[in-house]
């Protein structure tokens, strides 16, 4: 199955005529980028690329804390809201599986909640290992179909399933195979689970009712160390050695 990229540019064009697309809450944003700082070992001023990025909410924040940031992201106008918050930052319209990059020329790749949205992955981490330079890191974060809350109501098997608010492409990942699409692009990989990541609002009306109950449980139930596994987000993480 191939990414219908219009169908999906089309979706989050409609988004940014709405001026918002900021799922997460504040305190769940710092959360993300404090993980990707720990994950990615991030040095001062360090140059890094945010696939993906949609609005910019994310490569805004990591501008903000004295890093060098390029946002891309197929949807020109979620780019445009990105542009008009925050000048000083690259935006470039491009797709992750052909990337406007040279060869070995990226420190660092951030793939904010990417992957899911691609029914093959195989092409963007092939392209991930291709602008990295040796030695240089990547992590991407996505819903996890392991834990119960985001299978029943995001994966499409589920029979609580909903469509509101997600394209046709999106599915919560398996950890172990998001794994092997990066090692297999000759990426060393890892996963990474984290929990409460509160949202801001959901689509469907029916689940925004019981969005604060959802919020409470996953900041609590999944905290024992045992049950990380069953968190709701996998950061999948790594290197590209130096010598393949």
């Amino acid at each position: 199955m191939q990414q219908d990229k219009q169908k999906e540019v089309a979706f989050f064009d409609n988004l940014a005529s709405s001026q918002e697309y900021n799922v997460f809450t504040d305190e769940a944003n710092n959360k993300i980028i404090h993980t990707l700082e720990t994950l990615l070992a991030l040095e001062p001023g360090a140059r890094l690329l945010d696939l993906g990025c949609g609005s910019g909410i994310f490569t805004q924040l990591l501008q903000a804390r004295g890093y060098h940031c390029v946002g891309l992201d197929l949807s020109q106008k979620l780019l445009g809201l990105g542009k008009q918050q925050t000048p000083a930052i690259d935006y470039v319209q491009a797709d992750v599986e052909a990337l406007p990059f040279a060869s070995e020329s990226v420190d660092y790749v951030i793939l904010s909640c990417l992957v899911h949205h691609l029914p093959n992955p195989k092409r963007c981490a092939e392209e991930v290992f291709r602008v990295l330079k040796p030695n240089g890191k990547y992590v991407a974060f996505d819903p996890n179909r392991l834990n119960p809350f985001m299978y029943l109501y995001r994966d499409r098997s589920s029979p609580f399933y909903s469509s509101k608010g997600v394209t046709e492409n999106e599915r919560p990942v398996l950890p172990k195979q998001v794994q092997s699409v990066f090692t297999q692009a000759g990426l060393e990989a890892a996963s990474h689970f984290v929990d409460g990541l509160a949202f801001r609002y959901v689509a469907s009306g029916a689940a925004r009712g019981i969005l604060p109950i959802y919020n409470f449980f996953d900041r609590t139930f999944f905290r024992a160390q045992w049950l990380s596994l069953f968190r709701a987000f996998v950061f999948t993480y790594g290197i590209k050695p130096a010598v393949i």
